[in-house]
């Protein structure tokens, strides 16, 4: 894993470039985005958005934004119900055209995400990473990357940290175009979409050796 702050590219361009398509892509979208929201409020309710913190370039926090996709039903004792149940057939359509990811445009104009980057997982995955898989926060996340175009649901997470970690070393703007591309091919075609309704991109399993990592790597991060 090549230690480097990156070229030119990520250093002077990125940034710019995420700021002025994500504005554009907003204007284009608003109407969009408001039918949406619209449809979310009346088929779902109040919020309308979902909020939640996510760790960001340099593991720093950042509250990310989608619309939401589950009802808040809960049981007698006020825990909410299980994801099959709360989400709807309307929520798994959001889901299935990314059109729940819609408000991560905002992330990105304000600068806690990219067009293109590793996915932002959840926070309390962090001291589960290793060494090397903590990396991929050496970039901002992003709305879609690598990992995405290259089997979305269908990878396994060790080979979603695998492509993220290739992002992270070849980041240049050929690389965003074409991934951006082939997000585009993907969301219009609903390619290597998990029938599941339990799937979520920023979650994954904790697998039973990462407790023993997590604490393996604190160690080595103090020395």
């Amino acid at each position: 894993m090549k230690n480097s702050k990156g070229g030119i590219y990520r250093r002077f361009v990125k940034r710019p470039m995420d700021f002025i398509l994500s504005l554009i892509a907003i204007i284009v979208l608003s109407p969009v985005l408001l039918v949406v929201a619209v449809l979310v409020r009346t088929k779902l309710g109040s919020p309308v958005l979902f909020k939640q913190k996510r760790p960001g370039l340099n593991e720093e926090n950042f509250i990310m934004y989608k619309f939401r996709t589950m009802t808040v039903e809960s049981d007698e004792n006020g825990e909410l119900l299980p994801d099959s149940v709360r989400l709807t057939k309307f929520g798994r359509f959001l889901r299935s055209t990314s059109l729940d990811e819609l408000p991560g445009l905002f992330n990105i104009l304000k600068g806690d995400m990219s067009i293109v980057g590793p996915r932002p997982l959840l926070v309390r995955y962090l001291p589960y990473y290793t060494f090397e898989e903590a990396h991929r926060h050496d970039v901002r996340p992003g709305l879609t990357g690598l990992a995405q175009v290259s089997g979305r649901n269908l990878l396994r997470w060790e080979e979603k940290f695998q492509k993220d970690l290739e992002y992270v070393d070849k980041c240049n703007f050929s690389l965003d175009v074409i991934i951006i591309l082939l997000t585009f091919k993907k969301v219009i075609k609903r390619d290597d979409i998990v029938s599941s309704e339990t799937i979520n991109l920023g979650d994954y399993t904790i697998r039973p050796l990462d407790v023993e990592r997590a604490s393996l790597n604190k160690e080595t991060k103090n020395v």
